[in-house]
């Protein structure tokens, strides 16, 4: 093959190659923030989830095999709660290294 059609085809995956979003709109700033929200309260409530493992249910309404689903979106709901209401700071450290991330494929 000549060099001119091994550089059209660089040139071509090149172009169609996917590249990262970019942070300079205050939408893509949001959705990393929401990314790093949501990926904190996963953190937590896998934290959280063998504190409550071992737990009894409350009598005389608690129990049984819907009980165990629901312990579960509780828990799940418990680290929504506390990464909305500020976390204990892993969504800014992720929120960083986002950014840092960006800054690093900035052309």
């Amino acid at each position: 093959m000549s060099d001119n059609v091994i550089a059209m085809q660089v040139q071509s995956a090149l172009a169609g190659a996917k590249k990262a979003p970019r942070l300079d709109t205050p939408a893509a700033q949001a959705q990393a923030r929401k990314v790093a929200r949501e990926f904190e309260a996963f953190t937590l409530s896998q934290f959280l989830q063998p504190m409550f493992a071992n737990t009894e249910a409350a009598e005389p309404f608690g129990g049984g095999s819907a009980e165990t689903m629901w312990r579960s979106m509780q828990v799940d709901e418990y680290g929504k709660a506390i990464a909305r209401t500020g976390g204990i700071g892993i969504a800014d450290a992720v929120y960083k290294e986002i950014l840092k991330m960006q800054e690093a494929k900035k052309p």
